[in-house]
């Protein structure tokens, strides 16, 4: 499964990684301890990590080894003879990096998402992952490079933060391997809780507090739902990418089966989050609009106000139950 990947990485004297736009644990875990490890065995190559967004990443995945050497795609105009795109199920959800894709010579595709089209020359995309990371570790095992102890923390964060801390219905028997196999390798679980679950600024507890007091339910409490404005996020001071732990105020409603939080990024511009506790796939409704993920996780970006959005989106959820 990985002769090709490895391949193309023996081969390529400079190589750019990038997770998807808006990173998340997996995406910024994934990109480090990926490329961590491939600078450890082959020192001779240049391997930069880039961000698909012009910004910084969430406060909270700072204290990754490496982090502050991820540096936004746009400030990279030169042509990689390898591009390796991890946690991105298609070309769009790369933003500023897809066009240091297209530039490329090569490129490889390591993923656990779903995809309605591929653009790798490569591809490895295994949809029963628990994470990205999980795939890495794989990759890192088979060919035999280094996974140091900063590398398996890096890594770890990816598997911890996609599976929930392993309370969703992702969290496999290969799930649970994988990190126990990246704890003997050095990686630090109460390291990692510590500083992504357990170190919130106040100013966003204030923005949590917000969220959970609008929470509310429909279909006789099968659907729970809430949301925050823009002008939330201005009031209490926090910033965009700090949000996305804000569906799990959601997902903690009793009874609830499925999730929705919607957040407006900007006036006509709102971005949701969709969550199922059960069997139900909520992944359908986030591809009609638009988006993409899993059948337990989810997320979509739609184009007017938050009553409008919600309007549209509870009645397909109150549907999918139907």
């Amino acid at each position: 499964m990985w002769a090709g990947v490895i391949d193309f990485v023996e081969g390529a004297r400079t190589i750019a990684i990038s997770g998807h736009t808006n990173p998340d644990g997996d995406a910024l875990g994934s990109v480090l301890g990926l490329g961590a490890s491939i600078r450890a065995q082959f020192p001779d190559k240049r391997v930069d990590f880039l961000l698909a967004d012009d910004g910084s990443i969430p406060r909270i995945y700072r204290f990754l080894p490496l982090a502050g050497e991820l540096e936004p795609a746009v400030r990279h105009a030169e042509a990689y003879d390898l591009f390796i795109s991890v946690d991105v199920p298609t070309l769009e959800r790369l933003e500023d990096s897809a066009a240091v894709a297209k530039r490329a010579r090569g490129r490889v595709v390591i993923d656990h998402h779903p995809s309605r089209e591929e653009f790798g020359d490569v591809t490895v995309r295994v949809t029963s992952a628990a994470a990205t990371a999980v795939l890495v570790y794989e990759l890192l095992d088979a060919a035999g490079w280094p996974c140091t102890p900063d590398i398996a923390s890096c890594l770890l964060t990816g598997l911890m933060t996609d599976t929930g801390r392993f309370q969703y219905q992702n969290a496999n028997p290969s799930a649970f391997a994988c990190a126990s196999r990246l704890v003997d390798a050095g990686a630090q679980p109460a390291r990692i809780a510590l500083e992504v679950y357990q170190s919130q600024r106040i100013e966003y507890l204030h923005l949590e507090s917000i969220v959970m007091s609008r929470i509310e339910t429909h279909a006789c409490g099968r659907v729970a739902y809430s949301y925050a404005f823009a002008s939330d996020l201005v009031e209490c001071g926090v910033k965009p990418a700090e949000c996305d732990g804000l569906v799990d105020i959601v997902r903690q409603v009793d009874g609830s089966e499925l999730c929705l939080f919607l957040r407006e990024s900007e006036p006509g511009v709102v971005r949701g989050n969709l969550r199922s506790k059960g069997k139900l796939d909520i992944s359908g409704i986030a591809v009609e609009l638009g988006g993409g993920g899993h059948a337990a996780a989810a997320g979509f970006t739609f184009h007017g106000t938050v009553a409008e959005a919600a309007e549209t989106v509870l009645s397909k959820l109150e549907a999918l139950l139907a």
